[in-house]
């Protein structure tokens, strides 16, 4: 992750005496049940050391509604599951999408209608299918940490396509200061395309606003986060999809959109 401009911390709803680093978080906490207050406490902690990991000190970092506020020249993205919290902070002078999701308790099959149209359904890992056809699926208590990559070949679960999506929603959706561009939408307004060692992300109704986004599996969970735009330096123009447009015409992730630029 540092060598994509980015730092990583984590924290623990479990660690002893959490405290807010503020006023304002404080106050935020304090309206909060027991179980959401120490998971807001932890995201928070998760976010000063993914910013302690790209040599920025951060104090307290209030919220607008459900989103964090960061001084100026400071940004993270925040997620949270089962008592972990993670944030993933840009270095300073880097000019990177933010965006990051931790999914530690797998979603089942039934909930791929949620977050996949049909023109992604050949991603998708069906187990039982290939079960019955003989063929082994990807072992899922496989960790691949440190290397976001995966096997060749490699379907995917509902859960790492799930997660992905999440995390490229916040980077495509959420501009900086914390308002949500256009409506609200579904992670079906997002399309996922396969690219190199992870996916391309782009939105349907402007498919050169894309992120690339690596999916690393933590035993049977998943952790997912943005390491650039699509189309940027460092992948290969061999990996990069072609997502279409509504009438069915191609178009090269990375070009320029009429879409500002977001987290």
């Amino acid at each position: 992750m540092a060598a994509a401009g980015l730092g990583l911390g984590v924290a623990a709803v479990s660690e002893p005496c959490p405290e807010p680093a503020g006023p304002a978080e404080a106050a935020a906490a304090a309206s909060m049940p027991t179980r959401r207050r120490l998971e807001f406490l932890a995201g928070r902690r998760a976010a000063r050391r993914a910013l302690r990991a790209v040599g920025l000190d951060c104090g307290e970092i209030p919220r607008s509604g459900r989103l964090p506020v960061f001084p100026p020249g400071r940004e993270a993205s925040i997620s949270h599951s089962a008592g972990i919290a993670v944030a993933v902070a840009r270095a300073p002078g880097q000019d990177l999408p933010l965006g990051c999701d931790l999914e530690l308790r797998p979603l089942p099959r039934a909930a791929a209608r949620l977050v996949l149209c049909e023109d992604e359904e050949s991603l998708l890992h069906d187990r039982e299918a290939l079960l019955a056809d003989g063929v082994a699926p990807p072992d899922d208590g496989e960790t691949l940490l440190g290397t976001g990559s995966r096997p060749t070949g490699a379907a995917w679960s509902v859960t790492e396509l799930f997660s992905a999506k999440e995390a490229a929603w916040k980077a495509l959706v959420v501009p900086e200061g914390g308002r949500r561009a256009g409506s609200a939408g579904t992670l079906r307004d997002l399309r996922a395309c396969l690219s190199g060692d992870g996916l391309h992300v782009c939105l349907r109704a402007a498919p050169a606003h894309a992120v690339h986004v690596r999916v690393v599996r933590l035993g049977t969970g998943v952790f997912s986060y943005v390491v650039g735009r699509a189309g940027a330096r460092g992948l290969p123009r061999a990996a990069r999809p072609r997502c279409s447009t509504g009438d069915g015409q191609p178009v090269v992730p990375g070009q320029r959109s009429d879409v500002p630029p977001s987290r």
